[in-house]
């Protein structure tokens, strides 16, 4: 009688959660894939950078970048795009509380401020081809355009992801999936802010002295 009740006990080890589990090796595969990707992100504005530090001064009798830059504007620009980091941070830490309103607002913020930043460069672009001094201009300037235009191209990119994630987050809460959305978004605002550094620091700076 003693053996047959202990063949007839479930057996209790092993995961006790495996949909759970699932569901995290899950998230932490999709992270270690957007590593990967920003990796290859890497390497196009690391080729990005070289070409306008080869043809930074190859003006072909244009204008120069101490003639065209407005570092106060720039640097006004800057200090919007890194708030934005800040803020973007704030919805993250709202996640870690499970306070979704939270992450709806420091999401909003972070839009608006990525989207000024946005308002920003075109009108940056606008001003300078309106002076004739565009990308055809010089070796130097479609080297400009190309470098801050590929990163405009980026910041547009999270702005529809952040719309995007507005709407999942609405929708669903925080669930898993969103909360590695959350954490992928966050990757790649931060990455675009420490590439603009570079660019604040190559193109502008150096651009002026």
């Amino acid at each position: 009688m003693s053996a047959a009740t202990n063949t007839a006990l479930p057996f209790k080890g092993g995961n006790e959660n495996p949909v759970h589990e699932d569901h995290h090796d899950a998230g932490s595969t999709t992270l270690v894939g957007f590593w990967i990707y920003l990796m290859s992100d890497c390497v196009l504005f690391s080729g990005l950078f070289a070409t306008y530090a080869v043809l930074a001064h190859q003006f072909a009798g244009g204008p120069t970048g101490r003639e065209l830059f407005d570092l106060q504007f720039v640097l006004v620009e800057t200090m919007i795009l890194l708030v934005s980091s800040v803020t973007y941070g704030m919805a993250t830490l709202a996640m870690y509380k499970n306070n979704k309103a939270g992450v709806l607002r420091w999401l909003g913020v972070t839009f608006m401020l990525g989207a000024a930043f946005l308002v920003m460069e075109i009108y940056e672009f606008h001003h300078l081809i309106s002076i004739d001094a565009g990308p055809g201009r010089s070796a130097f300037l479609s080297a400009f355009f190309t470098l801050v235009g590929t990163h405009g191209i980026h910041i547009t990119s999270g702005l529809i992801w952040i719309l995007v994630l507005t709407g999942q987050l609405l929708r669903d809460g925080l669930t898993e999936k969103n909360r590695t959305r959350v954490m992928c978004l966050s990757l790649f605002w931060h990455f675009l802010d420490i590439i603009w550094i570079g660019v604040f620091t190559l193109v502008y700076l150096l651009g002026v002295l």
